[in-house]
């Protein structure tokens, strides 16, 4: 029998017990999604966006994991700092979304600022009930009879609230980094490398290298303004120069991500010694500190005081978990193409050595791909547990080409599809039979998820969204006035050819345009311009020299006019105008910029053993803004690849083509979809250009930009049927890429228009439009 409870005004009382329980609380929903790191948060969303209600348990204080404040790691994915070939590979859907709310809101790349905006995200969806602080402890299947082998609730414990909760729900997602839940229900696993023969890697590591990947820790130091002293803890690393080799190498200006090298824990457990690796991180990180103010290397550390250290270690890898496709290092190296294509990657192979700080070896090595790569959704699902998928850094993958997908944003991108999924089951099923993520890899179920997911805003590489519901893709007609590149003009800085120079063009296959354009010369010289392309028409890695030229130069001024004869365009691609180094040459640039349009340098040379099976070839980079202009030049006849028919062709970013609407100068800003008999539209969804080239670090490495410039800032919706225009629609102060106008009613219209009020930039930016669909 229980002990009686004794009520009394303002007082609490219970008799002894021989024991107690926590209070429970008994949820049910469509999903649970356990671990609140980026994936998981992007998951929750795009779920409840979708129409499912969830759960989203976190066992840590904020959201974010990697990129919260508790750790302060940047979101990086695809772009990888535009160090690769990778041009607008940056990823769609939410993480486009949050990289970009982030960018407006923190510049700066204040870590704390983005803890706000994730949480923020998460509370403004109805659907999501979020529990911080909160640890998955346990799970339990269904044991009705004829049953698979599915999961049917999660437990989790709030210490700050004494309080273990019941989670049911039909689909569980599994964002914990470690697993968590995918272990405790039984899915195969793997930890650690595979041998070289069993899947034909070639960049397998030995085990000198080492088979896993470690823990990092970062820290912040901040100047202040007076001499500061430094006593060390006990358990500081004591004598850094003999422990770790690249103390030569140490500087007091890096901070935060830029310590990614403090790196520990590739030869322990990774997820059970977990403790005793940050630990060993803390002992590194003071006695490096130490070492900056107290050896009398630095006396610039003088007036530093360490403002942060990390308690929490970023994570890399532990278990990965299996589903019915493994990703290799050759879908990574040779883009594979994949039936069931949700996601894209794009970071290098990024293997560290297993001793991290305390090796010889350089703290990773690095190769990367000539262009982005497709993930299958079957490396998400579970084969054995049927309604548990797989998300963040966990996806079935070896160790080699885990190396690529584990990065955050390329996991955000993963969830999406996760999200996305879970609502296209609830869609698909009864509440009384759900459709299992599993069951989305058959042929029909699969086009549905992709056709959602590209609706959502996910790039999938080699897909395009062909939407029979799209209104707009039933008009009789698209009109606007195009952009047509004839000529930029000579404003901008010059550049001198300390490296070489290319300015990507996008052409159709067949005849080369002429081009012209200015050089300057100190000396009598020779310039060689070469004419360059892809081996695959959707990559930007300059490979094949299609045409070349040398010129002789006089000093001062020279005009070039390159005409390549009967050289053509083997197919429709970005081509490369290049010009080869020369710091005796200098070229006229313009300030105008354009959708779709950049200059990219030759940053350097990939080259890779022979035996690790990944190619060699030349990367070509462009300059953040404010700097990296276009050349100032000359195209006849001129390219007419911005035409108002490209916001309906299914691809919202630049590919082989720009995909892109850009109004001509001058004219009025305004497309005109139009129909025979009305039709009767209630949304309409436009895509603008955000510069998908752009990384948007989320933080420590600041941004010049509070909005990206070809972004539309103010745009409108017409019903132009009639003899007069019709407002339907205004928006103002815009700064994200997809946005949705939901009108009060549906209107029956012949004209529809999306007119382009004001961009983000100023009078020398001409942005334009990816995309614009329209529905009943």
């Amino acid at each position: 029998m229980a002990p009686a409870r004794i009520e009394e005004p303002n007082l609490h009382r219970e008799a002894a017990a021989s024991s107690r329980s926590f209070r429970a609380d008994e949820l049910k929903v469509d999903v649970c999604v356990c671990g609140g790191g980026l994936s998981g948060t992007i998951a929750a969303i795009a779920a409840a966006r979708n129409g499912v209600s969830v759960v989203l348990i976190q066992d840590r204080p904020v959201l974010g994991g990697n990129a919260s404040s508790e750790v302060r790691l940047w979101i990086l994915g695809a772009t990888s700092h535009m160090f690769n070939n990778n041009r607008y590979a940056r990823e769609g859907g939410l993480v486009d979304e949050i990289l970009l709310e982030n960018l407006y809101r923190n510049p700066e790349g204040n870590p704390l600022i983005l803890d706000t905006i994730l949480l923020e995200k998460v509370r403004e969806e109805p659907g999501i009930r979020l529990f911080l602080n909160t640890a998955l402890m346990g799970c339990t299947k269904d044991t009705k009879p004829g049953q698979t082998d599915r999961i049917a609730s999660v437990q989790a414990f709030n210490s700050q609230t004494s309080t273990m909760t019941h989670v049911t729900a039909a689909q569980f997602i599994d964002c914990t980094g470690d697993g968590t839940l995918a272990f405790l229900a039984g899915a195969p696993f793997r930890v650690g490398a595979e041998q070289r023969d069993e899947f034909g890697e070639q960049f397998a590591p030995d085990a000198e290298y080492g088979h896993l990947l470690g823990h990092s820790i970062y820290f912040y130091s901040k100047d202040a303004g007076r001499p500061v002293k430094f006593v060390a803890p006990s358990y500081a690393l004591k004598d850094v120069e003999k422990e770790i080799p690249r103390f030569k190498s140490f500087s007091t200006k890096e901070m935060g991500c830029n310590l990614w090298w403090i790196e520990h824990g590739g030869r322990m457990d990774t997820v059970h010694d977990t403790e005793d690796i940050k630990w060993e991180l803390w002992r590194v990180v003071y006695g490096v500190w130490d070492y900056f103010k107290n050896s009398g290397r630095f006396p610039e550390a003088e007036n530093l005081t360490l403002e942060w250290v990390g308690t929490v270690p970023g994570k890399r890898e532990s278990r990965r978990f299996i589903g019915p496709t493994i990703l290799k290092q050759q879908d990574i190296i040779e883009q594979r193409f994949h039936n069931d294509a949700v996601s894209h990657g794009g970071w290098s192979l990024d293997l560290h050595p297993a001793d991290g700080v305390y090796s010889e070896i350089d703290g990773c090595t690095q190769w990367h791909a000539k262009g982005v790569y497709q993930i299958p959704f079957s490396t998400m699902v579970c084969a054995e547990v049927p309604n548990l998928l797989y998300g963040g850094r966990i996806i079935s993958a070896t160790h080699v080409a885990f190396a690529s997908t584990r990065v955050m944003a390329t996991s955000g991108c993963n969830a999406n599809a996760l999200g996305v999924a879970v609502g296209l089951c609830k869609k698909l099923g009864t509440p009384e039979a759900p459709l299992d993520p599993i069951q989305l890899l058959a042929k029909d179920n699969m086009a549905t998820l992709q056709r959602d997911l590209m609706r959502f805003g996910q790039y999938i590489p080699g897909y395009k969204l062909e939407d029979k519901e799209d209104l707009i893709r039933q008009a009789s007609s698209i009109e606007g006035s195009s952009f047509e590149l004839s000529s930029l003009p000579a404003d901008g800085p010059p550049k001198v050819l300390v490296r070489s120079l290319a300015q990507m063009l996008p052409l159709e296959a067949g005849a080369v345009p002429t081009f012209g354009f200015t050089v300057m010369a100190v000396q009598p010289t020779t310039l060689k311009v070469q004419l360059r392309g892809s081996q695959k028409a959707y990559n930007y890695t300059p490979e094949v020299i299609l045409a070349e030229k040398t010129f002789e130069l006089v000093a001062g001024s020279n005009t070039l006019d390159i005409t390549f004869g009967d050289v053509t365009n083997p197919q429709t691609q970005y081509v490369f105008l290049c010009l080869l180094q020369n710091d005796s040459v200098a070229v006229a640039t313009s300030k105008t910029r354009l959708s779709a349009l950049l200059t990219v340098e030759h940053e350097c040379d990939q080259s890779p053993p022979e035996d690790v099976g990944v190619d060699a070839f030349e990367r070509w980079t462009p300059v953040r803004r404010p700097m990296g202009h276009n050349l100032a030049l000359t195209v006849s006849p001129p390219i007419k690849s911005w035409d108002v028919s490209n916001i309906r062709n299914g691809v919202p970013r630049p590919t082989k083509r720009t995909n892109c609407w850009v109004p001509a100068a001058g004219a009025r800003k305004l497309l005109t979809s139009k129909w025979d008999a009305p039709a009767s539209v209630q949304k309409v969804v436009v895509h603008f250009d955000t510069d998908y080239d752009h990384a948007l670090e989320s933080v420590l490495r600041g941004h010049p930009e509070r909005a990206i410039p070809f972004c539309v800032k103010k745009w409108r919706l017409l019903d132009l049927s009639g003899a007069e225009e019709k407002e339907l629609f205004v928006e103002d102060g815009n700064h994200l890429s997809r946005r949705e106008a939901v009108l009060d009613a549906a209107v029956n219209v012949t004209s529809l228009g999306v007119e382009i009020l004001e961009l983000q930039g100023d009078e020398n930016v001409h942005g334009g439009i990816f995309e614009v669909r329209a529905y009943a």
